[in-house]
């Protein structure tokens, strides 16, 4: 689009958005706020704004020794650490590229991810080391290792060549750093998506692009000194969908969850409840979770004000109102893409709405993807790319564009089909936006199932699943069917005291908001659900798996 110059104002035009400006503010006006991470035996480490801002100036140093230089891609494969959080601002922050590296990626889209961004060295923590040497026979250009862990050099055990270890460079580096006027369009870091269709492509965030971002989330979401943020979410993960760096805006005291897994979780409510955390986020098979271990406590906690952004996948009304009944804490919708920086939308009610609406409407209102927030663009297109009314029921693919949202993959051939001439994301996904700018997704495209020639909304199917008392988790795929293009196909995973649901039972609950002919042929009951290294409902793998199974009858 043309930009238009109008008078010009005398402005500071040197005066660079990069996000060292984030961290050196922040430090000047809340030195003393609290950085907790959780280490691998359990135990909470605890240090302040200040002491991190000492060794992130460190470690801008000790790169520099070791020869990384403005532009260089450094990639890192660590937990939520506070290690990890100091190289969000230390690397960036001397002009090297931080190459987020998703470690649940498969080795081969890995080593493509390492190779296709440039990368020179890796940033790795100690019991992550496997993980980069499985995958060194298929890299180039790789010249090193800094390796987090509190070991002596002698102690390291790995085929890894040269290393260094990252607490012996900080020890060894000067205490200040003269961080440079660095162009607010340089490269702060890159992030590469799962790769479920094709290969992983690469996302290249600016410093503007992260710092305007950090602004919008604070103000929006409301984050202050007075907030405790639990940073749940990988932050190899669309930057651990920018929490650290809004917080930082905020001055907030945050906690970094460590190395976790599902087996974790009781430890992490526990201390989400300690440490009256206030913000945090995560997608509904954690929630969940959660809500399950606290539904069993003796007694409840009080979370009030806590604000729980639930992304990834719409989170059923169930768990919404089952961490409100249980603990007063509120679960927002949220949703984004690893091209948008994951922060899209932010479903909050508006006061007007809530004198308006039923309680029932409200519910229902919450689980919608939310208001765009304020800096984004929005169109709803139909299939011969003309825009749709905002009337609450006319669903089409949805396009976004913003100041944070991405131009273009990183040399890559799938630019020209993902993004419009007038830079527009095509987000592949299908949705409305209702009179009140509130987005509701009815599916990706890819996942709408076609049956008979009929529409059947699969995320709709799965929430309405989720509402049964029985239901823990639930996924509704499009499985091929010879007669009708295909049917609905649903696994179930029940909770611990309802194994004794009959699928007649769920194919009853489902009549109350399907047609008989939407209902699924087959539900089956299963242990557990494929799902993605972000965490998502896995359909690639279970259409894969199921993908014969009307064909046999």
């Amino acid at each position: 689009m043309k930009v238009i110059k109008g008078f010009q104002a005398d402005l500071n035009v040197n005066y660079q958005l990069n996000v060292i400006n984030l961290i050196k503010h922040a430090v000047r006006n809340y030195s003393r706020q609290e950085i907790v991470s959780r280490n691998l035996d359990g135990t909470l480490f605890r240090y302040t704004y200040s002491d991190a801002y000492k060794r992130m100036q460190r470690l801008a140093n000790s790169l520099e020794s070791i020869g990384i230089k403005v532009g260089d891609r450094i990639g890192v494969i660590a937990w939520n650490t506070c290690q990890h959080f100091e190289i969000y601002f230390g690397l960036p922050g001397m002009g090297a590229v931080m190459v987020s590296l998703n470690l649940r990626l498969a080795p081969q889209d890995l080593a493509y991810v390492i190779n296709h961004s440039g990368i020179k060295y890796i940033i790795v923590d100690e019991d992550l080391i496997k993980v980069v040497e499985s995958i060194i026979p298929l890299c180039k250009g790789l010249i090193g290792y800094i390796i987090i862990t509190d070991k002596h050099l002698s102690e390291i055990e790995t085929i890894l060549k040269p290393i260094y270890l990252y607490e012996d460079l900080l020890s060894k580096a000067l205490f200040n750093y003269d961080w440079p006027n660095l162009d607010e369009n340089s490269v702060y870091a890159a992030c590469y998506t799962t790769g479920t269709t094709g290969k992983p492509k690469g996302v290249y965030y600016s410093h503007r692009n992260v710092y305007l971002q950090a602004l919008m989330f604070a103000a929006q979401f409301s984050m202050n000194v007075n907030d405790v943020i639990f940073q749940l979410v990988p932050m190899f993960h669309v930057l651990g969908w920018s929490k650290p760096l809004a917080a930082i805006y905020g001055g907030a005291k945050l906690i970094f969850a460590g190395n976790w897994n599902m087996n974790d979780l009781k430890e992490l409510t526990n201390i989400l409840v300690q440490e009256k955390v206030t913000v945090s986020a995560a997608v509904p098979a954690v929630f969940m979770a959660m809500l399950e271990i606290i539904r069993k406590m003796k007694q409840k906690p009080d979370l009030t004000g806590a604000r729980l952004i639930c992304g990834g996948s719409e989170p059923p009304i169930a768990l919404m109102r089952g961490f409100w009944d249980e603990t007063r804490a509120e679960i927002i919708h949220s949703y984004g893409s690893t091209e948008t920086m994951a922060i899209t939308t932010l479903n909050t009610l508006k006061p007007w709405l809530e004198k308006e609406l039923s309680e029932e409407e409200l519910w229902n209102l919450k689980k919608k993807q939310g208001i765009i927030v304020s800096g984004l663009d929005i169109k709803i297109i139909d299939k011969n790319g003309i825009e749709l009314p905002h009337d609450g029921k006319s669903s089409g693919e949805i396009l976004l564009k913003g100041p944070w949202v991405t131009e273009n993959y990183f040399n890559d051939p799938q630019t020209e089909e993902s993004f419009t001439e007038s830079g527009y994301f095509r987000t592949g996904d299908a949705g409305y936006l209702d009179s009140e700018g509130y987005l509701k997704i009815t599916d990706r495209l890819k996942d709408v199932i076609k049956s008979g020639g009929e529409w059947i909304s699969s995320i709709d199917m799965e929430n309405s699943l989720m509402s049964h008392s029985s239901v823990l988790e639930a996924a509704v795929v499009g499985i091929f069917h010879p007669k009708w293009d295909e049917r609905p196909l649903a696994l179930i995973v029940l909770r611990e005291d309802f194994k004794f649901t009959t699928k007649e039972q769920i194919r009853e609950h489902l009549s109350k908001s399907f047609a008989k002919w939407q209902i699924p042929d087959e539900i089956l009951f299963v242990n557990k659900i494929p799902r993605t290294s972000v965490g998502k409902l896995d359909k690639k793998m279970i259409r894969i798996e199921y993908r014969e199974l009307y064909t046999k009858n």
